[in-house]
C-alpha cells in the first residue's frame, strides 16, 4: 500500500524521482504554493508580450512584405524575404524550446504540484493556436494568464484567461459585432456567440449549469465591445459594442462604454454556485478519480462559496480530506504526465536533455506522444484534452506506451538502472508481488525496465 509520501508525489506531483524531492505532506505542498516560483525561473518561459516574434513584430512584418512586393524592387524584396524567414524560424525554435521547458519543469522542478496545477488550469481554460503568428504563443499565455493567477481568486483567473488575447482569438471574439452597433450595422455583421458559451459551459457553471440559449446570446452581446489588436492591446471597442442592456443568469448589466460592465459580469459569474461545483468536481475528477466522490465535492464546493472562490483554500479542502488520499490510483496518466514520470523515474540528466538535438526530441518525445494521443498544445475543442481513462487506454495510445517504455530508456540514460531496484524507486509501496517478480525474472535489463514502465501500476496515479 502507497504511503502518503508516495501519493503525494505521483497522484499531486509528476511520479518518484531518485534525485528529486518533492514536498510530500499538505502543508507544504500549500506553502510552497505561496513562495517564490523558482523553476520557472530555473526553466524560462516569457510572458506574452515579451515571447519574440510577438504579433505585432509580425504584423509588422506583413506590411513590409507588401510594401516591399508592390515597390518591385527585386532588392527590398529579398531583404525583407530573409528577415521574414528568419522571424519564421524564431518563432519555430520557440515553440519547440517553450515544449522542452514545460516537459523540464515537471521532470527536474521540485514543486510538482504547482505544475500540475498549471496544467490542469493550462486545460480548463484551453487555447490553441489557429493561425501559425500564434503558433509559439500558447505557453507564453500559460505563463501570463494562469500561472501567476492560480493560487488567487477564481475570479482573477477567470478574468485574466478568458480576455487574454490567445482566448479571443481561438474562440473568434475577434468576429463578434453587436448587430445593432455602429460597425455591426454599417458593416453587416453580428455575434459570434463562441466566447459567451464556452465561459458558461466550460469555464464556470458546466454543461449542466442553470443557464439557457437566452443568457449565452445575452453574455454574447453584452462582450462584443471586448477586443484585441497587436498595436492597441486590450480595449473596449464601443463602436462594436451591442447598445442596451444585457440580463444574464437574473442580473441586467446596462452598457457602458469600458470594461467595467464586463468585469463586473464575470465576477458574478465566478461567484455562482454552479461555478463552484463545476471547479470542484473538475479538481476531484483530475486528480483522483473519474467517477468523483460526492461527499469530497461538496466539501470543496463549500469552500469555494464560503471564501468566495479563493482557490488556495480549495486546494486546502482538497488535500485535508481523508477522501483524497485513498491510496487506490485510479487515474489513467495522460501521455504527457506519463513521458514525464518516465524522466523522473530514469533520473535523465537535465543537462543532457536539453543538449539534445531537435530531431531527437521530436520523434523520441514529441511524436510518441502524439501516438499516445496527445498532440502537445493541440488539443481537439476548446474542452481541452479528456479525462476519462477510455479515452487513453485504446489499441493505438496502448501500444504507443508500451513501445515508449520499452525504447525510451536507453536513449535518455546511459546506464540502465537495476530492474529489480527501478521498480522500487519508480513504484514505492506501489508495486505488487506479481509486477517485481516480472521486473526480477526479465530476460534483460532493459526489458525489466519497460516492465516496469509499461505496466499498469505505473501508467496510473
Amino acid at each position: 500500500m502507497r504511503t502518503q509520501a508516495e501519493i503525494a508525489q505521483i497522484r499531486y506531483g509528476l511520479g518518484l524521482s531518485p534525485h528529486v524531492r518533492s514536498p510530500t505532506v499538505p502543508n507544504d505542498m500549500l506553502d510552497r504554493l505561496t513562495r517564490f516560483d523558482a523553476d520557472a525561473v530555473r526553466f524560462p518561459i516569457p510572458l506574452f508580450d515579451a515571447a519574440h516574434p510577438t504579433l505585432l513584430e509580425q504584423r509588422l512584418m506583413r506590411r513590409e512584405r507588401s510594401a516591399a512586393g508592390q515597390s518591385g524592387d527585386p532588392i527590398a524584396i529579398a531583404e525583407v524575404q530573409e528577415r521574414y524567414q528568419a522571424q519564421r524560424k524564431a518563432r519555430r525554435d520557440a515553440e519547440w524550446l517553450h515544449f522542452r521547458t514545460n516537459l523540464a519543469r515537471g521532470a527536474w522542478g521540485e514543486d510538482a504540484f504547482r505544475e500540475r496545477l498549471a496544467r490542469f488550469w493550462g486545460d480548463h481554460f484551453t487555447v490553441a493556436s489557429r493561425v501559425h503568428e500564434s503558433s509559439h504563443l500558447v505557453a507564453p499565455y500559460i505563463e501570463t494568464a494562469i500561472r501567476p493567477n492560480m493560487t488567487g481568486l477564481f475570479a482573477d483567473l477567470l478574468w485574466a484567461a478568458v480576455t487574454h488575447p490567445m482566448m479571443i482569438g481561438y474562440l473568434d471574439q475577434g468576429r463578434s459585432y453587436g448587430p445593432n452597433s455602429v460597425l455591426g450595422l454599417r458593416r453587416g455583421l453580428g455575434l459570434n456567440e463562441n466566447l459567451a458559451r464556452e465561459l458558461l459551459e466550460l469555464h464556470t457553471l458546466g454543461i449542466d449549469g442553470s443557464y439557457d440559449q437566452d443568457d449565452v446570446r445575452e453574455l454574447a452581446e453584452l462582450l462584443t465591445g471586448l477586443t484585441y489588436r497587436p498595436d492597441r492591446g486590450l480595449y473596449f471597442d464601443a463602436g462594436r459594442a451591442e447598445p442596451g442592456s444585457e440580463t444574464v443568469l437574473g442580473r441586467t448589466y446596462m452598457a457602458v462604454a469600458d470594461m467595467s460592465v464586463l468585469r463586473a459580469a464575470v465576477d458574478d459569474i465566478a461567484a455562482h454556485p454552479d461555478t463552484a461545483f463545476h471547479i470542484a468536481r473538475k479538481l476531484v475528477v483530475h486528480f483522483i478519480s473519474d467517477e468523483p466522490d460526492t461527499a469530497l465535492v461538496a466539501a470543496l464546493a463549500a469552500r469555494f462559496a464560503e471564501t468566495g472562490g479563493d482557490l488556495m483554500a480549495v486546494y486546502d479542502a482538497l488535500l485535508s480530506n481523508a477522501a483524497a488520499w485513498e491510496p487506490l490510483a485510479m487515474k489513467v496518466k495522460q501521455p504527457m504526465g506519463f513521458v514525464t514520470s518516465t524522466f523522473r523515474a530514469l533520473g535523465t540528466d537535465v543537462e543532457r536533455f536539453f543538449d539534445a538535438r531537435h530531431t531527437h526530441i521530436k520523434n523520441g518525445i514529441y511524436v510518441p506522444m502524439q501516438t499516445m494521443g496527445q498532440e502537445w498544445e493541440h488539443p481537439i475543442s476548446p474542452e481541452g484534452w479528456p479525462e476519462e481513462a477510455e479515452a487513453w487506454v485504446t489499441p493505438q495510445g496502448m501500444a504507443g506506451r508500451i513501445n515508449w517504455a520499452m525504447t525510451a530508456p536507453e536513449r535518455w540514460v546511459d546506464e540502465l538502472p537495476d530492474p529489480r531496484e527501478f521498480v522500487v524507486a519508480a513504484l514505492g509501496n506501489g508495486a505488487d508481488a506479481e509486477l517485481r517478480f516480472a521486473a526480477h525474472a526479465a530476460e534483460s535489463v532493459r526489458d525489466g525496465v519497460g516492465i516496469v514502465l509499461a505496466s499498469a501500476a505505473f501508467q496510473r496515479r
